[in-house]
């Protein structure tokens, strides 16, 4: 039995030194491997349990200072997981009736004994209290086991609430910023490495998406945008604009315009470009 720990070993209880003797010859002969204790007396059988890890006790009901019946009701209260059995040549039958009803006794059995019957009650008697130590076992494992489950659980609600935080908070700055370039004054364009629009604002599209219903977002920077500012932009290929430069848009207006290509101190590419029109008074000035 795997959760039980050789070896075996049996408490015999009985007033008299030649059955305790004759017990004891007995189970030697029987082949099973037993260690063995014996007791004049309920209470020295008491003193040898309190010890000694007992898995099975073997006792007489007729003795002095405390029957069989009685000194088992104790020993069932103090050690539950032992498997007690009663051997007697007295029927006393209502307080060995009586004990079994309350679970003190496992099994009656009356002198004389038969040897080959007496042996293989005591080997069920071993094979049911190894059936209650690895029931225990196992409940203290799935016990250890819910418990870990429930902890990973609590950590796991936790990891994501904290992601779920996360998020929504990642959403929030994503709609604050988004409603800036919405309001911004200047057309605002973000394009990812291979040319698609990926970013614009209302101001973007106001000026530069046709029809005017029509928005730059999805489309090919490289189609949608005017030639004189993929121009400028070519010319410093590589590199951002830190300065305003100049380019004049199709519908005649000028414009300054600036760009950052991403990457510098970030995971993505692509490049962001800010343009600014302006209209050109007849002396020159904006």
């Amino acid at each position: 039995m795997p959760g039980y720990i050789q070896p075996r070993t049996l408490l015999l209880v009985d007033d008299e030194p030649y059955v305790r003797s004759s017990l004891v010859r007995l189970l030697r002969r029987s082949g099973h491997e037993y260690r063995v204790f014996t007791a004049a007396s309920g209470q020295e059988g008491l003193e040898l349990l309190s010890q000694h890890e007992i898995g099975v006790i073997l006792s007489d009901q007729r003795m002095p200072e405390m029957t069989g019946v009685e000194f088992l009701r104790r020993v069932k209260t103090l050690h539950p997981k032992t498997i007690r059995i009663v051997l007697s040549g007295y029927t006393d039958l209502q307080s060995v009736t009586d004990a079994i009803n309350e679970g003190a006794i496992y099994k009656f059995l009356t002198k004389p004994w038969d040897d080959v019957l007496l042996c293989a009650n005591i080997e069920e008697a071993f094979e049911r209290h190894e059936t209650v130590l690895e029931n225990e076992r196992l409940q203290a494992e799935l016990t250890r086991v819910n418990s870990r489950l429930e902890s990973d659980n609590l950590d796991l609600e936790r990891r994501v609430a904290e992601k779920t935080r996360e998020i929504v908070n990642n959403i929030n700055v994503l709609q604050v910023s988004q409603e800036i370039l919405e309001y911004l004054p200047l057309a605002v364009i973000g394009a990812d490495a291979d040319g698609l629009i990926v970013v614009v604002n209302r101001q973007a599209d106001e000026l530069f998406a046709a029809p005017p219903e029509s928005t730059l977002l999805g489309s090919y920077a490289a189609e949608r945008l005017p030639k004189t500012l993929l121009d400028r932009i070519s010319e410093t290929a590589g590199s951002s604009c830190k300065t305003r430069v100049n380019f004049q848009l199709p519908d005649g207006r000028h414009a300054e315009l600036w760009w950052h290509r991403m990457g510098a101190h970030c995971k993505s590419a692509g490049i962001v470009l800010v343009v600014s029109p302006w209209e050109e008074s007849d002396d020159g000035a904006r």
